[in-house]
């Protein structure tokens, strides 16, 4: 896997823009009428209070406790920096205020607390209390962190979880599970060697023990070798916990002979050599970060029969906490649980196991760019397989009640599955899908714009990102300047820039115009104008030549312009079918409006090839396609010429005998609304559209820019499709991030 690579400067602008920070509150009620607020606050509010005052329970019920997670730090272990102090570390807390809310739907809110001091901690923790349906530590040095989260969890009556142990230990627990099912070893027959003594170490271990490892088994070393019985240097009372009774000295030692080794330790700890005297088909678990104690190619060149984990996502088998922590709380939090306890974490290892041990679906397989199987390099279910929200907070929810940890139980599974998946917003597997089809493609995309900042900065993040080699057009000192002039002077040496002064393809690329355009009025001195000096007509030949993979143009030249250049080039006119669709993404839902490109008032013949154009889109993006033909009109009423065309559409698609679910006239109300669709019973539509075919072009410039302007909605595209090449042409307003994401779908092939 093409490893990713950014600059600060980049890392900077992403919580720069576009407001500092990672995330905003936005109000779930009306909040625009005197009433509203007098429901809201006072005199209404009081209400609820009284009623809270009278059950706390009910703060569940009339609050945001029962779905908020408080991520609090001191900022004394921030990542693998150390010790940054309180502010330094809020970063990293939005971080994962944010991965709460992307995975599990979860509310949360970060917490950094200036003081080093475990009794301040545990004070200030447990006077919020009353806040939050749980706590999440982050990032607390040991042995502090222990302290902290045994008299917090002692003290309060919502779960205290600190992850940076117990997040570690589930995920680590689930591939063992996988990993000794695959080398035939039961875990209380198995020798276990942990190399680093910290709070991860020490909740790794622990658990394995809950879950059946033997206490004489199970050898832990530090940065003074083994920890046995009688040492005394740089011991505490974690530790000794964990001390055993061998002549076993250094870690050397502990290898020989050992079936498991985990490591959160340091890069470099483990030789191949202590790989090679390892137990059959050894599984080692190298989780130290950024670097791993050894490579999975260190350790499989010694033992080919070895099973290897990291903690990175460029290599297979990632320890990655984010498998574990929002689902054990999305599951504790739906239970109103007072803990989060032993048997909710195994539970939690068990279903990640048992869920890689299941046939993955296509749409995981096409989001990951490849087939992903049950075996040595797939036992931990990888981060962004949308199965997890639904089949891992049932196992914790039900094992928290098996407990007696849960104030709520759930009393209809089945029901609470279906709530899961309904959390989920659909968007953000899409684009991550598209991310790593893009990846897996390597496309050689050509920027037609290289003199746009714009357009540098995309060609740029598109190929440091791995996605493929970035073809500039545009002259070598032009390029160079304004790179330097946005701080990534870096980059000039990464960037191929190519124009026709150092091109050898010229006069075939104008041999090839010359033969498309001599009968449209064009002569060879036009046919040398356009393909010498317009970067637009330049870009087109060398992809239609095969020298580029993908093409992205249109962020300084309105998109009717760019496309009538194209078309000197390609067939991307509407007599050749040529459609723009724009998807909108708005609060977890996909919709895709079309033709907003090429067809100005488009007739039922031409409405039907936007419909399945756009089907094609749709089913590019991983959607399964629900078009509605929309008007001001639903079902031949109000009466109106201007709507019979998109009251005859459906027919023609009927008689092309399209293969999916189509249905119009209607208005938009009727398309995306179950509840409207209701009073026409008869409608064809088994869920809410997701493709609206409008009237005409305006009708879709309007729709989108409403929605972008007043909703917020997230605009891509227009998409172009039906055109032989993969182009994608970006509107003028477009960021660099907007450039990058239709370079991305070009590289896909969406549409094409």
């Amino acid at each position: 896997m093409t490893k990713q690579k950014f600059t600060p400067e980049e890392a900077l602008a992403f919580h720069l823009e576009p407001t500092p920070g990672k995330f905003e509150i936005t109000a779930t009620v009306p909040m625009t009428t005197q009433r509203d607020l007098s429901l809201a606050y006072s005199p209404g509010v009081a209400v609820p209070c009284e009623a809270i005052a009278e059950d706390p329970g009910l703060a569940y019920d009339y609050t945001n406790k029962g779905n908020l997670v408080a991520v609090i730090s001191n900022g004394t272990a921030v990542l693998g920096l150390g010790n940054l102090g309180a502010l330094a570390s809020k970063p990293v807390m939005e971080g994962k205020a944010v991965l709460f809310k992307r995975f599990a739907d979860v509310n949360s809110i970060d917490i950094e607390l200036d003081t080093e001091d475990p009794d301040e901690i545990i004070k200030a923790v447990k006077l919020m209390g009353p806040t939050f349906g749980g706590i999440n530590l982050e990032d607390i040095k040991a042995p502090e962190c222990f302290i902290i989260e045994q008299k917090l969890k002692e003290e309060m009556d919502i779960p205290v979880f600190h992850d940076d142990q117990h997040g570690t230990a589930v995920i680590c627990a689930a591939g063992l599970i996988n990993a000794l099912h695959i080398s035939g070893k039961k875990i209380e027959d198995v020798k276990v060697v942990l190399n680093g003594a910290g709070a991860a170490g020490i909740a790794c271990i622990e658990l394995l023990k809950r879950m059946g490892a033997r206490h004489e088994n199970c050898i832990v070393c530090d940065t003074k070798g083994v920890i046995y019985q009688g040492r005394t240097e740089g011991m505490n009372q974690w530790k000794s916990a964990h001390a055993v009774k061998t002549d076993l000295r250094t870690l050397d030692d502990a290898m020989k002979g050992a079936d498991v080794f985990l490591g959160v330790s340091a890069k470099g700890a483990v030789t191949p050599e202590m790989v090679e005297s390892m137990g059959d088909n050894p599984v080692i678990f190298a989780m130290a970060n950024p670097d791993p104690e050894i490579t999975p190619e260190e350790a499989q060149a010694v033992r080919a029969d070895a099973i290897v984990a990291t903690g990175r996502s460029d290599y297979p088998n990632q320890v990655n906490n984010v498998l574990g922590f929002p689902y054990l709380f999305r599951g504790a939090l739906d239970i109103h649980a007072r803990a989060i306890n032993d048997e909710m974490k195994i539970a939690c290892a068990e279903a990640l196991a048992k869920l890689a041990r299941e046939d993955v679906p296509d749409e995981v397989a096409m989001a990951y760019g490849k087939a992903l199987t049950f075996g040595r390099d797939y036992i931990i279910p990888t981060p962004f397989d949308p199965r997890l929200i639904h089949t891992i907070p049932p196992a914790v929810a039900k094992a928290g009640m098996d407990t007696g940890a849960a104030r709520r139980p759930i009393i209809d599974m089945d029901a609470y599955e279906v709530s899961l998946k309904s959390r989920m917003d659909p968007t953000a597997n899409v684009m991550r899908g598209i991310h790593a089809r893009a990846r897996k493609a390597q496309a050689r995309m050509i920027f037609a714009e290289g003199d746009d900042p714009r357009v540098l900065r995309a060609a740029v993040q598109y190929q440091r990102s791995g996605l493929g080699k970035a073809l500039v057009v545009g002259r070598e000192p032009d390029v160079k300047a304004k790179l330097e002039a946005a701080g990534m002077a870096d980059a000039v040496r990464e960037l191929e820039v190519v124009n026709a002064a150092n091109t050898r393809h010229l006069e075939t690329y104008k041999d090839f115009l010359y033969s498309r355009l001599q009968r449209k009025g064009y002569d060879r001195h036009d046919i040398h104008r356009l393909a010498a000096r317009d970067r637009h007509v330049f870009s087109a030949l060398m992809l239609a030549h095969g020298h580029g993979d993908g093409l992205i143009t249109g962020a300084t030249r309105k998109s009717a312009h760019v496309l009538e250049l194209i078309n000197h080039v390609f067939d991307a006119d509407a007599h050749h079918g040529a459609v723009g669709v724009t998807a909108l993404l708005n609060k977890g839902k996909i919709v895709l409006i079309s033709d907003t490109l090429v067809h100005e008032w488009p007739d039922e013949e031409d409405l039907a090839t936007i419909a399945e154009r756009s089907a094609d889109v749709a089913r590019h993006l991983g959607l399964e396609p629900r078009v509605a033909f929309v008007s001001f009109s639903t079902f031949g009423y109000p009466v109106s010429e201007r709507a019979e065309k998109m009251h005859l559409a459906p027919a023609v698609l009927e008689k092309r005998g399209v293969d999916f679910e189509f249905e119009g006239e209607m208005t938009v109300d009727v398309a995306l609304n179950m509840k409207a669709a209701e009073a026409y019973p008869f409608q064809r539509l088994s869920a809410p559209a997701n493709i609206l075919v409008v009237p005409a072009r305006h009708s879709a410039s309007i729709s989108v820019k409403l929605m972008q302007e007043m909703a917020g909605a997230t605009v891509v595209g227009p998409i172009l499709s039906g055109v032989d090449k993969s182009i994608q042409i970006c509107s003028t307003g477009s960021t660099a991030s907007d450039v990058l994401n239709m370079a991305i779908l070009a590289a896909c092939k969406v549409g094409d």
